[in-house]
């Protein structure tokens, strides 16, 4: 089976997320990156370009550029990653949809709500696909907590807490000019006005509502810049209520001492609950309730058909971050070949894409407001 032509806007040398895409879109074989506008300069482009392999001639200086010439080359690509800062993802990924081109672009879905509008408007109008990156959503036990909680296993669901705490912006490393990250994730002209909410809490909102197949009603947002002089939050308090009358809590915080990717998920129900923790992946607790609690394990005895669909490896071998990453990239493959048959593959139906990244950026825009009016209640 031919590989699947991937360009990349972004990802050059010392960016994090790039390197994880890579990697994502390598480990079951179905991309080849042949093109890329790598950095927000030329020269840094075609450097990085040079350290990956490839074709100068296709190292490009803007996403512009590389989105028209690749649409006119017989072997131009079929899809392209977006991978740079929150406000370049519209214009981006509106410059590859114009022109037939699929999309895989890494979350949040834009930086402001206009852009978010902007976007959609050339999603719509376009017959190629547009996929957005929550990797969380990927993970087998994952896979397997909602497929327990839509067949019934918990009840009605009641209760939703879900956490997402990291301490790495605990002081201003923002301030020190050696830390790109903290650099233009704490700026609100790149990462748009949400900091923590939209850096972190955009995954713990996309999970929960993943999971339990619920949408957040209305909410209630307590915002904190703890840093001093830090233009964007860097903590969060949020209450939830459900559409169906469920209700539940959001802490995201980015200045949490001791917590390094701490996204914790847990689901309660009038029959029962749901306990996961991203930290250590493949073990999912369920506890029916009046029984003692039961340890189900990816690839374990009780594991079913939507946690092994997304395993690789034997039971008791880890899989995590990457893989998770993968099975969006892997997913995004199928998708993309129906698409060239004229078909739409049911994988679909997993994946993020416009309608999870407007609710996250309606989330944002919700938690904004609900803080400005201290802590109102606000629908997003």
């Amino acid at each position: 089976m031919t590989r699947i032509r991937l360009g990349m806007v972004g990802g050059g040398k010392d960016a994090f997320i790039g390197a994880v895409h890579r990697i994502a879109a390598r480990i079951d074989g179905e991309f080849d990156l042949v093109a890329g506008a790598l950095s927000s300069t030329p020269e840094r482009s075609r450097d990085s370009g040079a350290a990956l392999g490839l074709d100068p001639d296709r190292c490009y200086g803007g996403f512009e550029e590389m989105a028209q010439a690749e649409s006119a080359r017989p072997d131009g690509i079929e899809a392209v990653a977006i991978v740079t800062p929150n406000h370049v993802h519209g214009p981006a990924a509106a410059a590859f949809l114009r022109r037939g081109i699929h999309v895989i672009c890494d979350k949040p879905l834009t930086a402001t709500m206009e852009q978010a509008a902007d976007l959609e408007a050339a999603i719509r109008a376009s017959d190629a696909l547009f996929i957005l990156t929550h990797n969380y959503t990927g993970y087998p036990m994952i896979r397997q907590a909602r497929a327990m909680i839509a067949a019934g296993d918990l009840g009605a669901v009641r209760i939703v807490q879900v956490e997402y705490a990291q301490d790495w912006l605990t002081e201003a490393a923002e301030a020190t000019g050696t830390n790109k990250q903290a650099e233009w994730r704490t700026d609100p002209d790149r990462s748009g006005a949400g900091g923590s909410i939209g850096d972190i809490g955009t995954h713990a909102h996309n999970l929960a509502c993943f999971v339990t197949g619920m949408a957040v009603e209305k909410l209630s947002a307590d915002l904190q810049s703890f840093v001093p002089g830090r233009r964007v939050d860097d903590n969060a308090h949020i209450l939830l209520r459900f559409r169906g009358g469920a209700r539940g809590m959001l802490w995201c915080s980015q200045v949490a001492p001791g917590n390094e990717n701490g996204l914790r998920l847990r689901v309660y129900g009038e029959k029962g609950g749901l306990e996961w923790g991203q930290e250590d992946p493949n073990y999912l607790w369920f506890t029916p309730f009046g029984e003692p609690k039961r340890l189900l394990t990816r690839r374990g005895a009780g594991a079913g058909d939507a946690a092994n669909a997304v395993s690789r490896t034997p039971g008791g071998h880890p899989e995590g971050y990457l893989e998770g990453f993968a099975n969006i990239y892997t997913g995004a493959a199928r998708a993309i070949r129906a698409a060239q048959r004229g078909e739409r593959d049911p994988e679909m139906d997993l994946l993020p894409g416009l309608e999870e990244g407007l609710a996250g950026m309606r989330f944002i825009d919700a938690c904004i407001r609900s803080a400005r009016d201290d802590a109102a209640w606000v629908t997003p």
